[in-house]
Formats: structure tokens, sequence, C-alpha cells
């Protein structure tokens, strides 16, 4: 079946001729390379047999700047409906108060991983750039990330600091949080040190986590049980899972490193279930410090990131993206808060 068309030909005809997305048809037209020398010549023969004309005027208005900075957050499913880390929440403020500083406006829309979030803003020019909060899976994450690579969209994520060249990032050394962490808890006395996590490619930042740990434990001359590592995603009913899961399997462990103050919180529910004491028989360190830590029964000792600093580097490398200057990855040291879930 024919597609119906105006008498004024569209960048939509185009591209349901050319078979293509109406953006690849609009970067096409500007000459992008970021579409293929083949795709763009069939494009622009298309264009011409049409006889389609930009309009000029709109092309334009396009080209400015919006002066906006658009902060996406997407949505994490999670058993309570929570959408959010309340980790990133915390970010808002200081991000919200350096866009300020840096002349920009302020876009906060809340994403689904599914839609086509990662073309919208650059060919709607909504935004002059992006940052990225809340991704969840990285390896369903990182081919979106290419993609606004190859379009040239300006942006910056929260994450593992890693040498990917993709976008701009900022993000804690999250290994030294976890080399803090073993070592607290070695210094306590603990040996028998479980973690909670899912430290793989999926979840980098965790797997760093981890790593630190395991520094802290070689070095201390202790070869890490496997066995007692569970995976987790951050939300605390993934955290209470896990730790049900070690305790079931019967295996000694006195203290418990968890990935995130969320899953260290539902690993407390189980531990408390099971008539454990925290943390007389098991010492549990989180990451994070958000809000609720503070306020567990003993309080939780965690990993604090700066939430000030992390706002306005996030800020700063995407106005450094936006203005052509390519920054380096910026890491953000993580500093130990020892509360009473590892000292009596």
């Amino acid at each position: 079946m024919g597609r119906n068309r105006s008498t004024k030909p569209t960048s939509f005809d185009i591209a349901y001729l050319a078979g293509v997305s109406q953006p690849t048809v609009s970067r096409a037209l500007r000459g992008s390379k970021s579409v293929s020398l083949a795709t763009r010549q069939r494009i622009e023969a298309i264009a011409r047999e049409l006889h389609y004309s930009v309009d000029k005027n709109a092309s334009s208005l396009r080209s400015q700047r919006s002066n906006t900075i658009a902060l996406l957050f997407f949505d994490e499913q999670t058993p309570d409906d929570a959408k959010i880390n309340p980790f990133y929440l915390a970010m808002l403020a200081s991000i919200t108060a350096q866009c300020a500083t840096r002349g920009y406006d302020l876009l906060i829309s809340f994403q689904r991983m599914e839609d086509d979030w990662h073309v919208r803003y650059q060919d709607s020019h909504r935004a002059d750039g992006l940052i990225l909060l809340g991704y969840g899976d990285y390896t369903l994450y990182e081919s979106r990330l290419d993609q606004l690579v190859s379009q040239g969209t300006h942006f910056v994520r929260w994450g593992a600091v890693q040498d990917d060249g993709i976008g701009g990032t900022v993000g804690s050394d999250n290994a030294g949080g976890g080399r803090l962490a073993g070592e607290h808890l070695l210094a306590q006395g603990r040996r028998n040190i479980a973690f909670i996590g899912q430290p793989d490619e999926h979840y980098p930042e965790f797997a760093n986590r981890y790593r630190g740990l395991l520094q802290a434990l070689e070095k201390a001359g202790i070869t890490h049980d496997p066995r007692l590592t569970r995976n987790a995603v951050s939300f605390e009913e993934s955290g209470y899972r896990a730790a049900r899961s070690l305790l079931e399997a019967g295996l000694p462990f006195d203290a418990l490193f968890a990935a995130s103050d969320l899953i260290a919180i539902g690993a407390m529910r189980a531990l408390g279930e099971a008539g454990l004491s925290i943390p007389g028989d098991v010492a549990v360190v989180g990451f994070d410090d958000i809000l609720a830590a503070r306020h567990t029964n003993p309080p939780l000792t965690t990993l604090v990131q700066d939430m000030q600093a992390a706002g306005t580097l996030l800020v700063d490398t995407a106005v450094a993206r936006i203005e052509g200057r390519d920054p380096p990855p910026a890491m953000i040291p993580a500093r130990l808060v020892v509360r009473g879930s590892t000292i009596e």
C-alpha cells in the first residue's frame, strides 16, 4: 500500500521512500558524516526526485543554541515503584545551581530505556547537551550511547569512569571506595566478608567496588571465597533476596559489603529476620550515603560520594562538550562514614 503525501513533500516522505528514519534524513541533508555516504546519496537522490527543498529559515533556527541542558532520568523498574534511585535525586540541587551559574536552563525529563530518547533531543534541538542518570544495565545502554556519539550529541553520564571513548563521564572512585570498605572491615577483625551486588560488565560500578574489596583482602593475605558473592541490583528487595540466599547456603560470614545503600538496607532486613545482630554477628557496609542510611537500625556505615562536586562536574563537562572542548573523565574520591552497622 502506498503512502499518502501532501502536495509539498516533507522529510518524512523521503524517510519512507529511503527506508530510514526522519532524523536520519535530517542529518543526511545537513551533510552529517554520521550517515554513511551511500545512505546520504540515496536520500539526496530521492529529495531531488521529489523537488524537496530545505526550509532555510527553519534550518537556521534549529542550528541556534537553546541554552538548555536536558537532565534525563531513566526508568528503573523496582518492586516498590520508586523508579528513580534516591542517590540520583541527591545530585539535583547542585546540577540546578550549576546550570544557573553557567547561564543554562535545566530541562528535567523522565525516560524509558526502550524509547527513542537517544535521537529525540538531538534532532528536536530541545537541548544543547544531555546529562544522563540512572541507566541500569550498562550492556543494554551502551549501544544507545554509541548512537549519541555517532550523531555528534553533546552528553555526559554519571557512571563508571573507564576508557571506552563513549562521551563524557563523571563518577566516583569505586575501586578506592571498595578498598576503604574492605580495610575498615578488616580493622574490625572481620575475615569472612560477603559481597552483594552484580560485579560484572552489566554493572561496572559494582564491579569496581568488588575489585577494591578484593584488593584490600589480598593486601591482608586473605583469599575471598567466591561463594560469598551474590548478585543484586540497586533496590531493597534485591538486597533482601541476595542476603537470604547467603543465609540459606549456610556459609559462615561475619561481614557484608553491599554495592549500594539500598542493597544494604534490604540485606539488613534479612539478617534481622534471621535473628542475627548487626554489627555483633555481621557488620554491614553500604555505598552512596542516601538519606535513609542514617535512619536504619543501626545506622549504616557507608561510602559517601560528594554530590555537590558531582553535580557541578556533570554540568561543567556538558558545557565543555557543547563548546567543543573534550575534558577528561572526572573521578570523585569516595569517603568512608563509620556508623553503628560496623562499630558497637
